[in-house]
């Protein structure tokens, strides 16, 4: 088996790359990258995340991110390469771990974050996943495919080209790392969140956490991209159990009050200024746009564009900004852009403003594929012109033309000052006062429909009893 073992290592020296020591198990294994690959992946990746989802904007926060990260690479098994942790302008519920020493918190997941423990379990988990260069392994195993933005959403291949696809550091983020690879992150957060004094239990808490987010409509991206190796809560309490009599730590610290104070004031949900869905309708406050969404279609919103698709991925709709000084410039270069032939255009007016509407079709780009038609609406608003584009293969198109003209036939001005001046919601930490998370909810005015929402967000059961002077969180705008 050795003798193989080499031979092995010998031949993927000689064709990919070659064979190098785990940091964690010490174990060599094969290797498609050597250490300065997958360093210079992950430098060149951060800038496409960072542009994507953008920093969030709290110099405290960012700078406590990455003290107490640093924190955990000193008792890390890879203490050789330079880390960077950042907290990202998402209100998705996640934390990611490029190759290389990156690691991404998104501001949703740190809003679900009880005490300092949980966050540095969570920390060490994904800190784990760099040590152990499980992205290597991915690499390895998998091949990139082009991925559209979409959550949860495969496109029909067809469909590719008007996706807004993912660069190659966001489908790094988009990986799910093996059932055995989660475990061992688990089995590193624990230990390392351990060796700095903290007590790792919490962490299998916050897992309980997550998993009561299952029963919303859009689970936890973190439940999504890092599956369950089986038994997790019972699997963490045990290995925390253990390195607590390893390390003799008698009077692990969990640090709550501290943590709750820390993210006192921060942002929830979606950010307003960037663009919200409400009532299925989407609006962008600065730019003073809106436009119905179809009913059940899923949608991702980003900086270059919203997109929206039904749930079988069978079509899609796009709003981008159009490159051009006139709308006749702006179709002609969505024309070659998209390699569409345009089958019918017209001049129209879309709720007062200027639009040109196109039909165009793309030939099959690949064998076997469809060709595919598309409806353009190019409209002049501002001083920008939108592009809203739907697509579909040809022989499907008549079943979401009028969905497609539904939605952009009713872009107009945004002209609500209440939706204009929409102030986000943000965590408000306050003193209890009631003899159960209930009462005390009750007692800050917060709606019924929101109760379950709170005490998920506080981690607890709206039963439980809380003594007197207990922090909890809030949700205010």
């Amino acid at each position: 088996m050795k003798h193989s073992f080499y031979v092995s290592c010998l031949l993927v020296t000689l064709v990919l790359g070659g064979c190098a020591r785990n940091p964690v198990t010490g174990k060599k294994e094969i290797v498609t990258m050597s250490e300065e690959q997958e360093i210079q992946m992950g430098k060149e990746a951060d800038p496409q995340v960072i542009a994507q989802y953008g920093l969030y904007e709290d110099k405290e926060l960012q700078q406590y991110i990455d003290r107490l990260g640093q924190q955990i690479v000193q008792v890390s098994h890879r203490k050789n390469i330079k880390y960077e942790f950042k907290i990202i302008n998402a209100e998705f519920i996640n934390a990611f771990a490029l190759p290389g020493g990156y690691v991404y918190f998104t501001r949703g997941i740190m809003a679900y974050f009880n005490n300092e423990a949980e966050f540095a379990g969570v920390l060490g988990h994904e800190t784990g996943h760099i040590t152990a260069r499980h992205s290597v392994e991915q690499q390895r195993n998998q091949l990139f495919g082009q991925l559209g933005l979409i959550a949860g959403l495969v496109i029909v291949p067809d469909l590719a080209p008007f996706a807004q696809t993912a660069s190659q550091g966001l489908q790094l983020l988009f990986l799910k790392f093996s059932r055995d690879a989660e475990k061992q992150a688990d089995q590193l957060g624990v230990e390392y969140s351990s060796r700095l004094g903290y007590d790792a239990r919490e962490m299998a808490g916050f897992f309980k956490t997550l998993e009561r987010q299952e029963g919303d409509a859009r689970m936890p991206e973190f439940l999504s991209t890092h599956p369950d190796p089986g038994n997790r809560n019972k699997n963490v309490l045990k290995l925390a159990a253990d390195w607590q009599k390893q390390l003799n730590l008698t009077n692990p610290k969990a640090n709550r009050n501290a943590y709750l104070q820390k993210i006192n004031g921060m942002m929830y949900g979606q950010d307003p200024k960037e663009g919200f869905v409400e009532n299925n309708t989407f609006y962008h406050p600065v730019l003073k746009l809106q436009f119905p969404i179809p009913q059940g279609w899923s949608y991702q919103n980003s900086p270059e564009s919203f997109q929206m698709a039904p749930k079988d991925g069978a079509a899609l709709m796009m709003l981008t900004l159009a490159k051009g000084l006139s709308l006749q410039d702006a179709a002609s270069t969505a024309m070659q852009q998209y390699k569409l032939t345009p089958v019918d255009s017209k001049e129209s007016s879309v709720n007062g403003l200027p639009a040109l509407v196109v039909v165009a079709d793309q030939q099959p780009q690949q064998q076997g594929g469809a060709v595919i038609r598309t409806l353009s609406y190019f409209i002049s608003y501002g001083n920008n012109i939108y592009h809203l584009i739907g697509a579909a293969q040809a022989e499907k198109f008549n079943n979401y033309v009028e969905i497609f003209g539904a939605t952009m036939k009713n872009f107009k001005q945004l002209t609500d000052q209440a939706i204009i001046n929409r102030k986000p919601q943000r965590i408000s930490v306050v003193t209890a006062n009631g003899a159960t998370l209930r009462d005390a909810l009750k007692n800050r005015n917060v709606a019924d429909d929101k109760l379950e929402e709170h005490a998920i967000l506080n981690g607890i059961e709206l039963s439980d009893k809380i003594s007197s002077g207990t922090l909890i969180k809030i949700i205010t705008r």
